[in-house]
């Protein structure tokens, strides 16, 4: 044993809470070497402090040593016994244990420096343990307490929150990294994307026109899909979210992980409609039977057949929906690590951005939207996949002849255009031409507005307007209303036939 540990006597009348807490896992020594490791060389402390607090350590007297130590250290004073004396010259703890003079055994008694971190991770997971034990605790002690205004299902958020939190705790920063190591992994990246046939280096979005202009959808990104009620928003994200999953095939990454190689794992945030509905609606597009005839049940028996052979060919897609309607920034967060950590995650779709609701503090929309935005982004760069986060666009755009949506209508646009790596607008001409239908008996008209609806029906655009490590420009798709599929749309020099990719 370390003859550290033996300057700690047991006092003589040990009481039930201090067998209690002697009970609780610790490891003094490792503390005595952690501590004694900075004493003598202050550097140490660098390597440690994004893993390490006060708070961690399990002995009182340890915890205000490092806090003291480290208060000078980020002030770029020396830490040694000599300078810590002073501040516990009064100190009853530390003169239980024999006064300054236990700091000067502590330097002493130190190993070599290069075991620090070890000895920090092992200070960092007996905390954690004793943490789950302190909630443990208090879950049994809240759960027997039968209260009125203490419902279980409020008890069970608390808890879950608790775990949340702690589970996030010691994730070491990610600070400064040489240019090496940044250089390192874009080469990678584009390894892997020349690896695909000089293609994507992001995930595919089953729509070839939109990857080709992105790139594919990156890691750590925030895409912002604006446009008007009617244009086809939520369709477009469930093209999507379903081309990612079907095409989802796991293996081992560019970076040795076991991970998406194809496709990957979705979770879609639907805060407008149920996951019912939603369901409905990609089975109408992979099954080709129109969503109202779904609803109605007016389906043919070839009809039902294929709706039924969808189902089942979609089943074991890993696409995820939660409908919870208006969720804080913050549980949209919680529930995404708790995704990656259960299922894996690649992609996160959010339908829509303006359903979200901020922390609360103030009554200021503006403020609550650029919370909202800013906390997609770090969900994106923290668990290192892109956000797709769907938006409405304000009333403006209905009052301009030339109804193409530009960035200054997104509503409480500031912080949504500037948070944004991308943000595209779905817009389909043919909804507006149909509204501007001539009267019947107005022929030449009806004949002009029949040419101009021939050239725009099941077409709709993608329109880029911001795009930050691309190019911006439009991509034209085609769409087909009674399914609400967007698709591959065939351009003229590659002959008058469909593309055989085409949407599903």
């Amino acid at each position: 044993m370390n003859e550290l540990a033996t300057l700690r006597p047991m006092p003589p009348a040990v009481s039930a809470a201090a067998l209690e807490t002697e009970a609780l896992p610790h490891n003094i020594e490792a503390e005595q070497q952690l501590l004694g490791a900075i004493l003598t060389n202050n550097d140490v402390y660098d390597r440690i402090a994004s893993l390490v607090k006060p708070e961690h350590f399990f002995d009182p007297v340890h915890q205000r040593i490092f806090e003291r130590a480290a208060a000078r250290i980020q002030k770029n004073a020396l830490v040694s016994p000599v300078t810590l004396k002073i501040y516990f010259e009064d100190d009853d703890g530390l003169k239980e244990l024999g006064g300054p003079s236990y700091l000067v055994r502590l330097a002493g008694a130190a190993i070599s420096s290069y075991a620090a971190r070890d000895y920090a991770q092992m200070i960092y997971d007996l905390a954690v343990r004793r943490e789950l034990m302190s909630l443990g605790r208090d879950l049994t002690a809240k759960a027997a307490k039968v209260e009125i205004d203490s419902e279980p299902k409020d008890q069970i958020i608390e808890a879950e929150q608790r775990l949340y939190k702690l589970g996030e705790q010691g994730v070491a920063e990610r600070g400064f990294q040489s240019f090496l190591k940044a250089v390192t992994e874009a080469v990678n990246v584009a390894n892997a994307a020349y690896q695909r046939g000089g293609g994507l280096a992001g995930i595919s979005t089953g729509l070839i026109d939109l990857d080709k202009k992105l790139g594919g959808l990156h890691a750590s990104d925030l895409l912002i899909l604006a446009g008007r009620p009617s244009m086809g928003k939520t369709s477009l994200a469930t093209n999507i979210a379903f081309n990612i999953a079907k095409a989802y095939k796991r293996g081992r990454t560019h970076d040795g992980h076991e991970g998406a190689v194809e496709g990957g794992v979705v979770g879609f945030f639907s805060l407008e409609m149920s996951s019912e509905q939603l369901a409905a609606r990609i089975l109408s597009e992979a099954s080709e039977v129109p969503s109202e005839q779904i609803r109605r049940g007016d389906m043919q028996e070839f009809e039902f057949r294929k709706f039924v052979e969808a189902a089942k060919s979609l089943e074991s897609c890993p696409l995820y929906i939660d409908d919870t309607p208006a969720l804080p920034i913050s549980q949209v967060a919680a529930r995404a690590r708790r995704l990656k950590r259960t299922h894996g995650l690649d992609v996160l779709i959010i339908d829509y951005l303006q359903l979200l609701k901020g922390t609360g503090k103030g009554d200021n929309r503006v403020q609550e939207v650029s919370e909202i935005t800013q906390g997609l982004k770090a969900i994106a760069k923290e668990l290192n996949i892109p956000v797709i986060a769907l938006s409405q666009l304000s009333r403006q755009v209905e009052s301009r002849e030339d109804k193409r949506p530009q960035l200054s209508d997104l509503r409480e646009s500031g912080s949504i255009e500037q948070d944004a790596d991308v943000v595209m607008f779905v817009y389909r001409d043919e909804y507006y031409k149909e509204r501007e239908k001539p009267g019947d008996h107005e022929l030449e008209k009806i004949a002009q507005w029949q040419v101009v609806m021939e050239q725009v029906r099941g077409k709709a655009e993608v329109i880029i307007g911001k795009q930050r490590h691309g190019p911006i420009g439009s991509v034209e798709l085609s769409f087909e209303g009674r399914f609400t599929r967007f698709g591959n749309l065939a351009q003229q020099w590659q002959g008058s036939g469909p593309r055989d990719d085409v949407g599903f």
